[in-house]
């Protein structure tokens, strides 16, 4: 039986599970972010959900600037999944300065203020 979640709300189910899950044409075989009932690259409602890699690459990037007493400066970046979505999300554990294009990142699951949500840190190796 099909789930009566949404693409958004089963999207954000897999990531109160820890899980980065996306949606797959089975006619295409294309991935596609964000999630929707139909595929935008050739109309198909045949979709399957799958966990992705973990594996990206930053593809553009930018720093938010704040005050110290604010939290200080952060990044905010595009990164291309090795499924070849693109999504907004930020690396952690590196200055914003050192986020660089075309960096390696690893992709998982962390939290912003309390709601789970995808973020990323450079890729080891």
């Amino acid at each position: 039986m099909e789930s009566a979640l949404g693409p958004d709300a089963k999207f954000r189910d897999g990531l109160s599970k820890g899980q980065i899950n996306l949606p797959k044409c089975d006619e295409c075989d294309k991935s596609h972010f964000f999630p929707r009932v139909n595929c935008p690259h050739c109309g198909s409602r045949a979709l399957t959900w799958h966990r992705a890699s973990g594996a990206g690459e930053v593809h553009t990037t930018t720093t938010v600037r704040r005050r110290p007493e604010s939290g200080g400066d952060y990044n905010v970046c595009m990164v291309e999944l090795a499924e070849g979505v693109r999504m907004m999300s930020r690396v952690d554990g590196i200055a914003p300065a050192d986020v660089k294009i075309g960096m390696p990142v690893a992709v998982f699951v962390g939290d912003i203020d309390g709601t789970p949500a995808v973020l990323c840190k450079p890729a080891e190796g």
